[in-house]
């Protein structure tokens, strides 16, 4: 009958109401919470089809559906913590539960978040106080990161800082800027050597020292512009007993300057005696200390910035090299990138992991738990693992948090509106109600 259809159509409007309260409710309470994505309650009507002319109309009713606008972005609210981390844009951060990592059997949940204030446990892994661990790729020694995949969590590790932890850097690379007195390799001139000590660091962290020696050719007459440079590294002793031969030496190289107005000072030839080539094409010295490989710049021929012969004085004009000794962690930052760098109390800063953002096809199709963490669903389809600030994604704030994205003005006047609504509602069934009664009178 018409007026039961009037009767279930309050009733479904009492239920779609209630259900709307209960959004706005949510939103209310969480609107402190960083990273909240507020809860929509969207009404659809249902229609039940009479046939025309018959002069009667059925009430269909109302039914409610909801969703969490998890593309809706809150605003960055600035903090002083360096691992609190907020996504400026689209992304979002990988993360796991603390739980999982105890866990003997099954893979580890993958769940993502778009902010979290996380520092180190007991461990030193990277979590927030509800047991959310920030995932991340770890960078080699070298503090470069290998390739991984991008469409499966093979490659992510939970981040773990050791504050105790320390590091070295070896010299890989070294600029040797000296000038040469020129009047020493003229007739008559004494012919002292000249020294030079560089140091640099080892693999180990130790300290170690390039021991070099220059030794200018007096001719008989004018000037030779010739100099013996011989270099010795003080971490390959002189021990293997082979008569005549020192094993410290390293490499040595004749030095011819040139005198011609155009490029009188600089390097007109290099020649190996022994040790690692010169490349006269970006002006290096390959030499091969106890450690491993370093590349040595003395200059290009030519070039006034490396190895020059001028004047009368003897002086470094530039030694400049990589490396760094062992040093204590200091702190931890991430940047715009994902890249988290560790700064030691020697100056020296290293990439130990990077953090990428996951990204999906639908946001709002992510199934949503507790903690603001998402997890794939069949709705929003396969995820996808981007460096920040690639492809779609935004960039990674570090010192930063984003807050809830409710609105309270507006929830309160849907508040009001839901409110009238629910009364309105509540009065139809109560008029039908009443109707009823007529009707049950009438039989008496």
């Amino acid at each position: 009958m018409t007026i039961s259809s009037s009767l279930n159509a309050g009733v479904s409007g009492l239920n779609a109401n209630a259900t709307r309260l209960a959004t706005i409710s949510d939103n209310i309470a969480n609107s402190g919470t960083y990273g909240y994505k507020r809860t929509e309650a969207d009404f659809e009507s249902f229609v039940i089809s009479e046939a025309a002319g018959t002069g009667q109309y059925s009430a269909g009713g109302v039914r409610a559906s909801t969703s969490r606008l998890i593309d809706e972005r809150g605003a960055l609210v600035s903090t002083a913590n360096a691992l609190d981390l907020a996504v400026a844009g689209r992304g979002m951060l990988p993360v796991t539960t603390a739980v999982s990592l105890d866990a003997s059997t099954g893979d580890r949940p993958m769940m993502m978040t778009t902010t979290g204030s996380f520092r180190t446990d007991s461990d030193g892994v990277l979590k927030t106080d509800s047991g959310i661990v920030l995932l991340g790729w770890p960078a080699d020694a070298d503090g470069s990161i290998p390739t991984f995949p991008r469409d499966t969590i093979a490659g992510l590790e939970p981040v773990v800082i050791n504050s105790n932890q320390t590091a070295g850097d070896p010299t890989t690379v070294m600029n040797l800027g000296v000038n040469l007195p020129a009047t020493e390799t003229e007739a008559g001139a004494a012919g002292d050597t000249l020294p030079l000590s560089v140091e640099y660091f080892g693999n180990l962290g130790t300290s170690e020292t390039l021991d070099i020696t220059f030794t200018p050719t007096v001719p008989a007459t004018a000037s030779s512009n010739t100099w013996t440079m011989v270099i010795r590294d003080s971490a390959t002793p002189d021990d293997a007993g082979t008569p005549g031969v020192d094993e410290s030496i390293i490499g040595e190289y004749t030095l011819v300057f040139d005198d011609t107005r155009g490029n009188g000072g600089t390097l007109a030839s290099v020649t190996a005696v022994s040790g690692g080539a010169y490349d006269g094409s970006d002006g290096t010295l390959d030499l091969t200390v106890a450690g491993g490989p370093l590349t040595m710049t003395i200059g290009k021929l030519g070039d006034p910035n490396g190895l020059t012969q001028l004047s009368d004085s003897f002086a470094p004009t530039q030694i400049t090299k990589d490396g760094s000794p062992v040093g204590n962690l200091t702190s931890v930052e991430v940047d715009d990138d994902g890249y988290m760098t560790a700064t030691y109390d020697t100056g020296f800063t290293r990439v130990i992991f990077q953090i990428p953002l996951v990204d999906v096809p639908n946001q709002n199709g992510l199934l949503s738990l507790n903690n603001q963490t998402y997890q794939v669903s069949p709705d929003s389809g396969s995820f996808f693992l981007w460096d920040a600030g690639d492809g779609p994604t935004g960039a990674i704030a570090g010192y930063a948090r984003e807050g809830s994205t409710t609105d309270v003005a507006g929830e309160l006047t849907d508040l009001i509106q839901t409110q009238r609504a629910y009364s309105s509602n509540a009065k139809v069934i109560q008029t039908v109600d009443e109707m009823l009664q007529e009707t049950t009178n009438i039989k008496r």
